[in-house]
């Protein structure tokens, strides 16, 4: 771990910290740390700033509630600057916002982002605002058998493609089941965060299990 005295803080005495969401890896904002808050956010293990304009320490959801919960801090290679990667509870942004970044200042029209949060949120809009024409919509239309009867068939598909050893196709009957996994989620109320907390929770175990079994 690096040493903290060796963290370049400016003629302030602050330091720049990035807040990144662990689940999503959006950023969410980006606040400062005097040596301080950067100590008090180490010991609570939830972030603490320095506020500039106000001039005090402030921990994030002391009034709010939006506590963020830290998961790590890593230096960059300067050591000028932080990124503080959190688990959240609430908006990140004083405005209600999930992240303080919503104001589109450029967008490469060749080029697009994805992120299965995104894809989310179209899927439950078909949910939501029933559109004609679309599949998804006509699967939540028919409900719940239906969309297991689908999530049956790509998996014997994503069986088919990997014993036949074809990478391309596997990728692509993988993506089919995601998505049909990811109907499934939304007519269940489940999250892509419910998903990943479970993953998180996995692999604690089976990070103890093969520390055991080196330990035998």
């Amino acid at each position: 771990m690096l040493d903290v005295n060796t963290l370049k803080f400016d003629e302030n005495g602050l330091i720049p910290a990035i807040v990144v969401d662990s689940i999503t890896k959006k950023v969410l904002t980006l606040a400062y740390m005097n040596r301080e808050s950067l100590e008090i956010s180490m010991k609570e293990q939830r972030t603490c700033f320095w506020s500039r304009s106000r001039r005090e320490l402030w921990r994030k959801g002391e009034t709010s509630g939006n506590v963020q919960h830290i998961v790590s801090i890593t230096a960059d290679c300067d050591n000028d600057a932080l990124v503080v990667v959190v688990d959240k509870e609430g908006p990140a942004c004083h405005t209600g916002t999930d992240s303080c970044f919503t104001k589109p200042v450029f967008q490469n029209e060749e080029r697009h982002e994805f992120a299965l949060e995104q894809l989310m949120d179209m899927l439950v809009g078909r949910k939501v605002e029933k559109k004609e024409d679309s599949y998804t919509t006509y699967l939540f239309e028919k409900g719940i058998d239906k969309m297991l009867k689908k999530v049956g068939e790509e998996s014997t598909e994503v069986i088919i493609a990997a014993k036949a050893n074809d990478k391309n196709e596997t990728i692509y009957e993988i993506a089919d089941l995601a998505y049909h996994i990811m109907v499934v989620m939304i007519e269940m109320g489940i999250s892509l965060e419910d998903i990943h907390k479970e993953l998180a929770s996995r692999h604690v175990i089976d990070h103890k299990v093969k520390q055991e079994k080196m330990t035998k």
